[in-house]
């Protein structure tokens, strides 16, 4: 049975990326079924061997690509280089300012010679008075207000995955798609930036224009005043945590019978919502009592047949076993570069009900080095 052609089909793309931001544009445009060549210099992608929280990194980021190893430092591997952006729709690098323009792989120095190439430079700042400095999440979540708002007061605090970095890469894959069609009607391409902190505003943006209408600083999440009078994390039986959130009247009354204790919405001072916000430390204090006899695994199938928003504290490792990412396909399995399976986590998009999902081994330093520069009648390997 033949799979169904991929929207990207026929369009090639060259990556010369490492990290996230970069690779993450690159993984998408794969997955939608681009051709991606991965360009590696000589021993690999650095990315492949980070320790720590960078462990996983690459096996995130990298699926579906080629790797082709290419020296850009040397005359022959620019060359090599310049054949294959002469091939290809699309270019992505996320290298530090200057670098590209350096070796002549800037869109300027391109542009003349491929005027239908799209140009995706993923960098920290768009242009402006902070374009020349270099970023990492951390510095755009501090400087965009991100971590100020995810902290305690007093306390800034850095999400706890990379946010801008990911995001960065999703709008850098827009851009493309957007430039693409335009080029299907002007029959050119386009330089495209996507920029970390410009990222990162624009998640702050829904507090900006809060401050705007209210001329009152919004505080960090941690010390807001929340809307909703039961909208929280309870701790239950054996040291276990719940979010429950009743944001309506009706949700109120619901979850006060779900817990057997209809006291609770009989209550004059719980009567309505804007009543309960008013006495919320005494109305959480009394659910916390109630809930510290409730076990997760009995209330949470309760509170889902009655409509209740909930949510139990997951940790990354236990989504490997979510019932839900597995039954709907959203977890599989792909072979890994040194042989072995891991599973891996897909786009969170459905076309036409299906999942794009992984075609191929993620590949191993240079596997198609000999397989993609044939086609341009090089024998380039560093």
């Amino acid at each position: 049975m033949n799979q169904p052609k991929l929207p990207l089909e026929g369009i090639r793309v060259i990556e010369f990326t490492h990290m996230v931001m970069g690779p993450t544009c690159g993984m998408i445009l794969a997955d939608l079924g681009a051709e991606v060549i991965k360009i590696e210099p000589p021993g690999g992608d650095r990315t492949r061997n980070l320790p720590g929280l960078g462990i996983g990194f690459f096996r995130s980021f990298n699926r579906n690509k080629k790797s082709v190893v290419l020296d850009i430092n040397t005359p022959e591997g620019r060359e090599a280089a310049l054949d294959l952006i002469g091939e290809s729709d699309v270019l992505l690098e996320n290298f530090r300012p200057g670098l590209m323009a350096k070796l002549g792989l800037d869109y300027a120095s391109l542009e003349k010679d491929n005027p239908r190439l799209v140009y995706v430079s993923h960098k920290g700042f768009l242009p402006g008075p902070y374009e020349k400095r270099l970023a990492l999440d951390e510095v755009v979540q501090m400087m965009g207000g991100l971590a100020y708002m995810t902290g305690p007061v007093g306390r800034p605090l850095r999400a706890g995955t990379s946010v801008n970095d990911i995001m960065g890469g999703m709008f850098g894959a827009i851009g493309v798609l957007a430039a693409l069609r335009e080029r299907d009607l002007t029959g050119h391409g386009q330089e495209v930036q996507s920029a970390l902190f410009e990222n990162c505003v624009f998640l702050s943006a829904q507090h900006m224009q809060q401050y705007s209408m209210t001329q009152e600083a919004p505080p960090p999440m941690p010390a807001r005043v929340s809307a909703w009078s039961v909208y929280d994390v309870f701790t239950l039986a054996n040291d276990e945590q719940l979010f429950i959130g009743a944001v309506s009247d009706r949700q109120f009354v619901t979850l006060c019978d779900v817990l057997q204790h209809p006291d609770l919405a009989a209550d004059p001072e719980f009567a309505d919502n804007a009543l309960r916000v008013a006495v919320r430390p005494k109305l959480l204090a009394r659910l916390g009592a109630i809930l510290a006899d409730h076990r997760v695994e009995e209330l949470a199938p309760k509170l889902e047949a009655a409509g209740i928003p909930y949510a139990p504290i997951m940790r990354p490792e236990q989504l490997l076993d979510d019932p839900h990412l597995k039954a709907s396909g959203g977890l599989v399995p792909m072979q890994t570069d040194d042989g072995t399976t891991t599973d891996v986590v897909l786009l969170p998009l459905t076309m036409g009900g299906r999942r794009p999902g992984v075609r191929q081994p993620l590949a191993r330093v240079g596997e198609h080095t000999e397989e993609v520069l044939s086609r341009i009648g090089k024998r380039v390997t560093a």
